[in-house]
């Protein structure tokens, strides 16, 4: 069996909240400084802490890579993922522990990570591949490729600065697939792109890690693309590993916890000081008489009722609901933005409920990612805050499952069956046999 090409030893990674890093002696610096040291000085005499609390982002987490493997690495919102992935990318160093690379590491982890702004696209796919090791007549022989895959030839010669995020992101990408690393990193950034980018990205990398044989590290909240890319997975959770195996196992494991995490039909948030226009205090379901459910029958009207308090006078204030199934795939969002509704609210605590019709989905369990915004702006959120459970639909006898084949939306139909051949009209006895059969008999 060969050696692993990346062993990670009880690594941590620990952050001063509060704390401030050392200035470099620019003017700009030394004058902000000397205007924010009194106010230091008064928090330390009267018992605040100028310094601060440590926030634990990584905590012994070990594992091996093999050469080869495609890995996602899942989880929520501050698990420690992206802390990992800077730090296998060796953007940061661990706190404690140790990581061993042992090959050529290209990643794709923020919109322009490593372009410079004033450089153009070819001169920066110069630069990146110089960063990465490889010779110019390296970069010469990809360089068509990785052009015509980034779809850029137009702005070949623009400063990058002017390129929209997802401009960015198609140049970056196809910069860091096509100049043969033997490890691939890539963060969630492939989301700015469209759909169809999205699609052309995870064939690349397929075809990197099958085709080539090199090693893939992705991260990603859509479980089906996870499902599809990756050979094994990381569940990481409050920055220790809580999970390594295969893919399919790792998924189930990591969907049960959001389950569990989010199973009341009503959630309650705390109050954040580091919220200053807006921010979520709770949230719950009930059925169109207004009692508080976590079960909503497929088809029939429920509300969402969403409470949160504006801190100071608000301008535009808007609600998103993001609805997504068990694999982390959006379902539906329902917001204020669509129908119209912007709401200038003076100070205080408000509810904004927001009725639904009907919901034709598959049986199963569902999740409600929550983000509270002002003038486009988002002042708070919560993803996968709150559950609920689908039931009665028509595909009952088919309950929704990670990886299931009825997908996830139930519209109402029904099905005629009669003759196309006016010689043999259908018998009873042969409508009976196919309406016996049911959609068991499907596949």
């Amino acid at each position: 069996m060969s050696r692993p090409i990346i062993i990670a030893e009880h690594l941590g990674k620990s952050y001063q909240l509060g704390a401030r890093e050392s200035q470099r002696g620019s003017f700009r610096d030394a004058l902000t400084g000397a205007i924010r040291r009194p106010f230091e000085r008064f928090r330390s005499l009267s018992g605040g802490t100028a310094g601060a609390t440590e926030f634990r982002a990584l905590d012994d987490v070990s594992f091996e890579i093999p050469r080869g493997d495609v890995v996602g690495i899942i989880g929520r919102n501050g698990a420690g993922k992206s802390t990992l992935l800077k730090i296998l990318s060796q953007i940061v160093e661990p706190s404690q522990g140790r990581i061993e690379l042992r090959g050529r590491v290209a990643s794709l982890l923020e919109v322009g990570t490593g372009f410079h702004p004033d450089l153009s696209g070819r001169e920066n796919v110069y630069l990146n591949g110089s960063i990465l090791g490889m010779r110019k007549a390296e970069i010469d022989r990809k360089f068509d490729e990785i052009v015509a895959f980034a779809e850029v030839e137009k702005f070949l010669d623009t400063p990058v600065k002017r390129y929209s995020s997802g401009m960015y992101v198609r140049l970056a990408f196809a910069v860091a697939a096509h100049l043969e690393p033997e490890i691939l990193i890539v963060d969630e950034v492939l989301a700015v792109g469209d759909a169809e980018f999205q699609k052309k990205c995870l064939g690349k990398m397929r075809h990197v890690a099958q085709g080539e044989g090199r090693t893939v590290m992705f991260v990603s909240h859509n479980m089906s693309a996870v499902r599809n890319l990756c050979h094994s997975a990381i569940v990481l959770e409050n920055g220790r590993l809580t999970g390594r195996g295969p893919v399919g196992d790792m998924i189930d494991q990591y969907s049960r916890r959001m389950r569990s995490a989010a199973q009341a039909a009503r959630v309650e948030f705390p109050e954040s000081a580091g919220h200053r226009e807006m921010s979520l205090r709770a949230a719950w379901i009930t059925d169109a008489a207004g009692q508080e459910i976590s079960t909503v029958s497929s088809g029939e009207p429920f509300q969402l009722h969403i409470r949160f308090t504006a801190h100071q006078p608000l301008a535009s204030a808007e609600m998103f609901a993001e609805i997504i199934d068990s694999l982390g795939q959006k379902v539906t969002t329902l917001n204020t933005h669509v129908t119209s509704q912007y709401q200038s609210l003076s100070p205080g605590t408000w509810d904004w409920c927001c009725s639904v019709s009907e919901l034709w989905l598959t049986e199963g369990d569902y999740f409600v990612n929550l983000a509270a915004k002002n003038l486009r702006t988002v002042c708070d959120e919560k993803p996968g805050c709150l559950s609920f459970t689908i039931e009665g639909s028509l595909a009952a006898n088919a309950r929704h499952a990670v990886g299931s084949t009825y997908g996830v939306v139930a519209p109402p139909h029904s099905w005629r069956l009669s003759t196309a051949d006016r010689e043999a009209p259908l018998a009873t006895s042969d409508i009976a046999a196919a309406t016996s059969a049911g959609p068991g008999g499907l596949h």
